[in-house]
This record gives C-alpha cells, structure tokens and sequence, in this order.
C-alpha cells in the first residue's frame, strides 16, 4: 500500500485554493475602496469644520483657496487617498469680488452605491466665485462635464456646502 497523495487529489487541492484566493482578493479589493472612499468623506468634514472655525474669525467670510486654512485652522490640507485620478479636493469660494460668503467641497468616490452620497449636496456648478478661486464644479452623482473638477467623471461626486 502506498502512502501521499495522487495526482488528481493535489490538483483538486491546488483548484480549491486558487478559487478561495480569487474570492478573498475580490474582497479586499472592495473594502479597500469603501476604506478610501471613508476617508475622503472624513477628510470633507475636517476640512468643513476648519472653514467654519475660519468664517467664525472672519466675520462669516471663506477663504478664496483651502491653502489659507493651514496651519492655523488645520494642521496641514488633506489630500485624497489613490483610487480615483483626483489629487485634491475640489473646493470653490462662492461670492464676488473678494467677498467670499460660500463655498463648494467635494471629492469624487470610488464605490458608486456610497451611503455618503445620499446625504450630500449634490450642488450645480455656480458661475460666482471670489476673486483668487478655482471656478465651481458640478456636485451632480450623475455623469456629466466637470464632476468634481474631474472633466469625464461619470458619477459619485460627494460634495458639500455650508
């Protein structure tokens, strides 16, 4: 009587472990995006909370760029996470002139059914920025030109106003 295994019996073995990992790699892969995706919605809230902390000392005004909020209102300005061909957050300040009474935050998500995205703006683009902003970008979670400042995006811009 022999002892091991036969052919058959290790290439079943082989076939069963290479579906296993195929199956735990798809997985990892999804949670990675929802990991990244987490942490740009995160990143809009502390970027959110340090333009109020900027318009409270501001006479409710905002500033014409984020790069004024640092280091005085947060620490250092976030920058998205890979996944997306984003590298920054879109961020317009709304008004005239110098007079910047709004703003516009947003980033596009890698995962389209994002539970984020129900409870955003979902703000149209508005042609009326400061003086020294990037022009608005359109919050739509829907295709269309400049998603996000992200020209071809086709969906999931998460976006926010004050």
């Amino acid at each position: 009587m022999k002892k091991g295994f036969t052919l058959v019996e290790l290439l079943v073995v082989i076939a069963i472990i290479a579906i296993l990992t195929s199956i735990v790699t798809a997985n990892l892969s999804s949670a990675r995006q929802k990991a990244r995706d987490t942490k740009r919605v995160s990143d809009i809230k502390q970027l959110q909370l340090a333009l109020a902390l900027y318009a409270d000392a501001n006479s409710n005004r905002y500033p014409a760029a984020l790069a004024s909020l640092a280091p005085i209102y947060i620490q250092v300005i976030p920058m998205p996470p890979g996944g997306t061909s984003q590298t920054t957050y879109s961020y317009a300040a709304l008004g005239s002139g110098a007079s910047c009474t709004s703003y516009h935050l947003g980033v596009l998500l890698e995962v389209s059914g994002n539970a984020s995205l129900l409870d955003d703006s979902d703000a149209a683009a508005v042609w009326t920025t400061c003086s020294g902003s990037a022009a608005d970008f359109s919050g739509a979670d829907t295709g269309g030109i400049n998603v996000c400042f992200i020209t071809g995006a086709t969906a999931n811009c998460f976006d926010v106003k004050p």
